[in-house]
């Protein structure tokens, strides 16, 4: 996937959360989310959306801090959230494919890391809105599922801070049954997991599914579709990888 794909993604997703957000209210319960809010859901994401757009737009080199989150509420949060996510959308089609800024994972460049970063950044949380809203959730599509698991499980995870460690080896395979060649071994240790994108034979336990499905379980949205060999694997996903 290519630069403006990511981010007519990022468009699409951004607009379908608030509308999503709108029809629940800031006040309901985010089912995904436990313990926040549809208010918290927007603070935070709006806050990440312009966390990003710093980067490129004001050109930052080393980390800068984000600008915290808002006092605001209901209709000014809403319009507060649309005004972020629309400079990001802008400011990612409109800059310099040369740009230089700080990024935290290996990309062809800074500009293509954050508009797939916050592709998937605002995708994961656009369905945490609609599971506050209620109903059938916006699909998503395979290919952008699979590159969701790809930067989680070789980005993310591939950091010093992943707290997914185990004391004795093991191996997790991921599968997602409906796209060619999406497949990952995950080996895991006492040290960062080690991620390759391949079948081995020797997993302890595998998860596959659709690649939609498999993308949410991994982010911890939804239940794994199909799990096969030592449950307390998946489990050790389950309890360690959340990503802050």
């Amino acid at each position: 996937m290519d630069t403006a794909e990511y981010v007519s993604i990022l468009d699409r997703e951004g607009r379908s959360l608030a509308a999503a957000a709108e029809e629940a209210g800031t006040g309901a319960e985010v089912p995904t989310c436990p313990g926040w809010q549809v208010r918290d859901l927007l603070r935070h994401t709006g806050m990440v959306h312009r966390w990003a757009e710093a980067f490129v737009a004001e050109g930052h080199t080393s980390y800068h801090p984000d600008g915290g989150l808002p006092d605001l509420d209901g209709a000014e949060l809403l319009a507060w959230f649309r005004e972020g996510h629309g400079q990001l959308v802008e400011t990612l089609r409109s800059a310099a494919p040369d740009v230089e800024c700080w990024h935290f994972l290996p990309a062809p460049s800074p500009l293509a890391f954050w508009a797939r970063r916050q592709a998937h950044e605002t995708t994961v949380h656009r369905f945490d809105a609609e599971s506050a809203r209620g109903g059938r959730p916006s699909e998503i599509s395979g290919d952008f599922a699979a590159d969701g698991i790809d930067e989680l499980l070789c980005g993310f995870h591939a950091r010093p801070k992943s707290r997914v460690r185990s004391e004795k080896p093991r191996v997790l395979r991921v599968r997602a049954t409906d796209t060619d060649g999406a497949v990952w071994t995950v080996r895991l240790s006492q040290e960062p997991p080690v991620t390759e994108r391949e079948d081995a034979t020797d997993a302890d336990c595998e998860v596959a599914g659709p690649a939609a499905r498999v993308y949410l379980s991994l982010w911890n949205r939804l239940p794994f579709p199909s799990m096969t060999g030592d449950a307390s694997v998946a489990g050790l996903w389950r309890e360690k990888s959340a990503v802050t």
